[in-house]
């Protein structure tokens, strides 16, 4: 039997994100997700192409289809090899990668990338782009470089591990006696950074400048979330896979009733919503 793939890419101005989805017999099996890095999106777009096919034995004929999405994508003029492919918003695929991954019938999906994209998708509609913040990503790596001398998220992640958010932030339970956040005082910032200690750590700063991106996005995603009357919340993206995500995420469910999820294959959420678009 002829094999049906259709695939996913999402091209970065560094790295890309490849999947497919195997169609052959009438089935929709996900393959497993890759990227790479490259100096340039194109070159980043061909090696994740070659890397996909050799690692899971296809040839150019086994492929249908080809959806793009991503900012570099705007630098493919031709077909890729001898494969047509189409452009797709990247904030549909957004949407669709983001509950397929949670399979919830509606939720706010969150896209964590440079800056913060939120979606609104429900099943058999159109996503529905909501805005976001310039909060993300780039502000994490970017106040680190100056705070830190670090850029590598990797690395901040490990030395924000041992940091005390309570060298660098205000909690509500510093301001007043009165019990305003029943049993909350301790953990819920009244100002992020509004507490910087002489004796904060680079460690205990760290933690402060992830803390601070988290709680942001989370409580844009909060007005979201209570705009459409649901309190599913779905995260994808390359930051949702910080150490600290789970932790800080879980601590903004409890305050706040809602459903902060970070599905597998969470940074994958965008390529594979490009994947969905052609099946």
């Amino acid at each position: 039997m002829a094999k049906k793939i259709i695939l996913g890419i999402d091209v970065g101005l560094s790295t890309t994100k490849i999947v497919g989805f195997d169609l052959t017999g009438g089935g929709r099996c996900l393959m497993e997700p890759l990227f790479v890095r490259a100096t340039d999106p194109v070159t980043s777009m061909y090696g994740a192409l070659g890397k996909f096919t050799s690692e899971n034995d296809l040839s150019l004929n086994d492929i249908e289809k080809v959806m793009v999405t991503g900012v570099g994508s705007a630098g493919i003029k031709d077909n890729i090899y001898s494969l047509k492919w189409e452009a797709v918003s990247e904030f549909d695929c957004i949407g669709l990668g983001g509950r397929y991954l949670s399979e919830f019938d509606r939720a706010i999906i969150v896209s964590l990338g440079t800056g913060t994209a939120l979606v609104y998708s429900e099943k058999d509609k159109a996503p529905v782009y909501l805005g976001g913040t310039g909060v993300g990503g780039g502000t994490l790596v970017g106040l680190s470089k100056k705070l830190l001398g670090m850029d590598n998220v990797e690395h901040i992640e490990e030395l924000a591990k041992s940091g005390d958010l309570h060298n660098v932030d205000i909690k509500i339970n510093a301001l007043t006696n009165q019990d305003i956040a029943p049993g909350f005082a301790d953990s819920m910032t009244a100002s992020n950074f509004g507490n910087v200690s002489d004796i904060a750590t680079n460690a205990d700063v760290a933690l402060g400048i992830i803390n601070m991106v988290f709680e942001t996005v989370g409580m844009v995603s909060v007005f979201a979330a209570r705009n459409y009357g649901i309190k599913d919340v779905v995260l994808t993206g390359n930051l949702a896979t910080v150490a600290q995500a789970p932790s800080i995420f879980d601590s903004l469910n409890r305050m706040f009733n809602m459903n902060f999820v970070i599905p597998k294959y969470a940074r994958f959420g965008t390529v594979i919503g490009a994947a969905l678009a052609g099946c």
